[in-house]
């Protein structure tokens, strides 16, 4: 019998290693939100703190959710999205919102200096064509394309809020990533997208700004959020940031990283060290990152497909038992199977927080459709003379199952743990979004900073340890069906 504790073991093992570290700093998963959570970083360990940067992990609410349950122990936001969107518009300053972050464990630094609001843009000489200067111009333009940011789709300062304030006649309207929003506007593919005013990409793709006459946008300072219980050394060094960073000089950093290429811990350690802090920045080698990203890689699919294996055989033994129990195990793990990607992951993240344990879950459920089914399949295909004889001969129920019906079973079960491994694989590297790591990792940061070369580091891999993992259960057959039940090439 498969105990439910060695499962749960299985997926939480080595849990312990984030709390390894005495500072946890996360950061958003756009370019700014990257630099500064080196900024915080850095200045940190600069200051005797053992810190490490837990980079792009989604957006506002996984970051919030992050923090207030310890998995993280800071990150920087922005006092508009603050106010609006995390705390729902109940206070009007940051002043009236200490007291309740206060009494929630969390610390606000002040401002770090610059204001990074929201801005609608549009290519300049399509707005000069058709005399646009103003978002209430759209009004008159109701076949422009609009794009906003997923986010952005529904924040409450958003476009619910948008399209009411300016009577905004557009419909349509698509979400997509903030950094596939440049490409998209540039190729001439949608007309009107959002846009945060520090971007880099402003100036470098002729993109105008659409004045915000109705005033909707508020301020949107970057602040640190910190938890209370945060070493003081490391709230001391976040209070030798604030005030320092002015919106030149961000905008700056945005476009060393997003339009030179250089990396996010250079640019952020130049910056600190302009400010007479001695930071050093740690670019890993590419051999190093691969290394890193493999290891993830095969601890996230490793631990989960062992999961799965010693659970769904069970249940697919027990499914062939009866009819019953068949279309109640089927369905269960077949409507898990249907939940996308994407929500399983944030299901999983108020329950077990963020990093590898809540992405081993979810690869652990997608894991048992395919074994529960095969394992299914290849019980009730015997055929009916050979359970008979096994019957005739006296063999004992478990006796029968160990000698006769496993080992005819043996080729689907193979094929749907080779079904489940290859999945997993693959969906693994979206539990980069969660801090997970892996391959999903490198993809990530290649889609933000338009690097191809940064999207093949994860992917090619990624496709690699799959032909790997095919090859593998190529043996396994091998080793493990008896000669009789491997199925043969046709002759020539």
């Amino acid at each position: 019998m498969i105990r439910p504790g060695l499962i749960a073991i299985l997926l939480l093992a080595a849990t312990t290693a984030a709390s390894a570290q005495d500072v946890q700093v996360g950061s958003k998963k756009f370019t700014e939100a990257v630099i500064l959570g080196e900024v915080v970083t850095l200045a940190s360990r600069a200051s005797g703190v053992t810190t490490s940067h837990r980079r792009e992990i989604g957006g506002t609410r996984v970051l919030w959710s992050a923090l207030l349950a310890g998995e993280i122990d800071a990150y920087v936001e922005y006092t508009g999205t603050l106010l609006q969107e995390v705390l729902s518009g109940r206070f009007a300053t940051m002043a009236d919102a200490l007291d309740s972050l206060e009494a929630l464990g969390i610390a606000a630094s002040a401002p770090l200096g610059f204001n990074n609001t929201y801005v609608l843009g549009m290519r300049a000489a399509q707005a000069g064509d058709r005399g646009i200067t103003s978002i209430s111009d759209l009004r008159a333009h109701p076949d422009l394309r609009l794009a906003f940011t997923s986010e952005f789709m529904d924040r409450q300062d958003g476009w619910p809020s948008l399209r009411t304030r300016y009577q905004l006649p557009h419909t349509g309207v698509r979400g997509l990533d903030h950094d596939l929003a440049y490409q998209g506007i540039n190729a001439g593919q949608i007309d009107v997208v959002d846009l945060y005013s520090t971007d880099a990409e402003i100036v470098a793709y002729d993109l105008r700004t659409l004045e915000d006459d109705l005033n909707l946008f508020p301020e949107y300072r970057a602040i640190v959020l910190y938890r209370a219980d945060a070493p003081e050394a490391f709230a001391k060094a976040i209070r030798d940031l604030e005030g320092w960073i002015s919106e030149d000089e961000m905008i700056a950093m945005n476009a060393r990283v997003r339009i030179d290429g250089e990396s996010d811990s250079s640019v952020a350690a130049r910056f600190l060290q302009s400010l007479g802090i001695q930071a050093i920045a740690q670019d890993a080698t590419r051999m190093e990152r691969l290394k890193r990203t493999t290891l993830e890689h095969l601890y996230l699919v490793g631990l989960s497909l062992l999961a799965a294996i010693l659970l769904a055989i069970p249940l697919g033994i027990l499914a062939a038992r009866g009819a019953i129990a068949g279309s109640l195990i089927l369905g269960v793990v077949g409507v898990i199977y249907t939940i996308p990607s994407l929500a399983l992951l944030v299901f999983m993240i108020p329950l077990l927080g963020i990093g590898a344990v809540p992405a081993m879950v979810a690869l652990f459920l997608y894991s048992l459709l395919p074994i529960v089914r095969n394992t299914h399949a290849g019980l009730t295909g015997i055929p009916t003379p050979l359970r008979e004889s096994a019957e005739a001969l006296g063999l004992g129920g478990w006796t029968r199952l160990r000698k006769i019906e496993l080992p005819l079973a043996s080729p689907s079960i193979l094929a749907g743990i080779k079904t489940a491994a290859v999945i997993n694989i693959g969906t693994a590297t979206l539990g980069a979004l969660i801090g997970a790591g892996g391959y999903g990792q490198p993809i990530l940061t290649g889609i933000r900073l338009n690097n191809v070369e940064l999207i093949l580091e994860g992917a090619v891999p990624a496709a690699l340890l799959a032909l790997v993992a095919q090859g593998l259960f190529g043996l396994l057959d091998r080793l493990l069906v008896p000669r009789g039940l491997r199925i043969q090439p046709d002759p020539p």
